[in-house]
């Protein structure tokens, strides 16, 4: 079942594995100046509205799937890599080195490099499935650009919680691509619904 399912209207998960954080609503960050006009030069340069709450709420939640994609990725690939790494490592240093015969030490070595390499090429790849998709890397545009909409509208006195939406920026891959074909686009988005608190 998917988490989305299980919060309530304006709730979604700040951090992977963290609390439920809720959704501060547009109208809060439109009475701070110049967040308002942060999140309208954003709105021109991401073609997002920062502002209409069902379109954010729609972005936080899939920032968050996103995330739980990324993670589940690496620790597919990257878990087996550590251990076969190690494995091959320790077995290295504690066996292979002291056989006498230098065939079945570079035999060895040759083994376990094809099996390192075969590991680091499909790490590689799904990293770069993930981190290289560009639609997934306009939502974490906005996703940075609404964090820091929020952020400049605390700092001007809004009632938002520290650190909403309670996670970090993407310093990687959150690059908006305008010539992407936009599939991440809320359904809702549009709609006048910013004063859902």
């Amino acid at each position: 079942m998917n988490e989305n399912e299980e919060l309530k209207e304006w709730e979604f998960i700040g951090r992977r594995g963290g609390d439920v954080a809720t959704l501060v609503g547009g109208s809060v960050i439109a009475a701070v100046p110049e967040a308002q006009r942060e999140a309208e030069e954003a709105r021109r340069e991401l073609r997002f509205d920062f502002l209409d709450d069902r379109a954010v709420l729609d972005l936080l939640r899939r920032r968050h799937e996103d995330e739980e994609d990324m993670f589940k990725a690496g620790a597919v690939h990257g878990t087996p890599l550590a251990l076969v790494g190690f494995g091959a490592v320790l077995y290295w240093a504690a066996v292979a080195q002291y056989w006498e015969a230098a065939a079945p030490r570079n035999a060895y070595l040759a083994v376990a490099a094809v099996v390192l390499l075969t590991q680091v090429f499909f790490f590689v790849r799904s990293a770069k499935s993930h981190w290289g998709d560009p639609v997934r890397q306009n939502l974490r545009a906005r996703a940075v650009a609404y964090r820091k909409i929020a952020h400049i509208a605390r700092r001007g006195g809004a009632d938002i919680p520290a650190h909403y939406p309670h996670y970090g920026p993407y310093p990687f891959a959150a690059t908006f691509r305008p010539e992407v074909d936009d599939r991440e686009k809320s359904e809702s988005e549009g709609a006048d619904d910013h004063g859902h608190r």
